[in-house]
């Protein structure tokens, strides 16, 4: 007499803990472009933006745009900024240059992952051209000068948290892409 009524309290619960590791799944899969969608609206962690165009016109304030290479020891190459710093006005369009050399006796493709510092400058600095969204591929012995366009919105100086910033830096990471190619090598 009691089995009916708790066979289907059973199937319930069953059903609501499916569901609910079916839903565990999916956020789980989803957690990652949800994060890099979420970083790049609000700037967290020194997220960039992108840009068609700097502002018509900028003004006279100028901030220091510092520049920083990294790279992981196992793609073979020498990344390095072309200048250490600049000074640019809050809304002017800049342009840096990186160069990397492949070291190694094969061809090799990399990607970069980049950030700015403070955190809080990250929703205000627009990249307009950059290596970074694309993979780069460098042949043994090859050279590479990789341009990236960029400005300062002047809107940082509404910011309270962020109004105050003299010196932003601009970091890249660079890591190894794998391809079918070197995965049978």
């Amino acid at each position: 007499m009691n089995a009916a009524p708790n066979r289907g309290k059973n199937l319930r619960v069953a059903a609501l803990a499916a569901g609910i590791a079916v839903g565990m799944a999916g956020l789980a899969y989803a957690s990652v472009p949800l994060y890099r969608i979420f970083c790049q609206a609000t700037g967290f962690g020194g997220t960039t933006q992108r840009a068609a165009a700097a502002p018509e016109y900028p003004i006279e304030k100028t901030i220091t745009v510092r520049f920083d290479a990294n790279t992981a020891a196992s793609l073979g190459w020498l990344f390095k900024p072309e200048q250490i710093e600049m000074k640019v006005k809050l809304g002017e369009q800049a342009l840096a240059h990186y160069r990397a050399i492949n070291h190694a006796k094969d061809i090799r493709v990399g990607t970069a992952t980049f950030n700015v510092t403070p955190p809080a400058a990250g929703v205000y600095f627009n990249k307009i051209q950059c290596f970074c969204f694309t993979e780069q591929t460098l042949k043994p012995g090859e050279s590479v000068d990789m341009p990236v366009a960029f400005f300062v919105d002047p809107a940082i100086l509404d910011d309270p948290d962020a109004r105050a910033i003299d010196t932003i830096t601009l970091s890249y990471t660079f890591y190894p892409v794998e391809t079918p190619g070197a995965a049978s090598n």
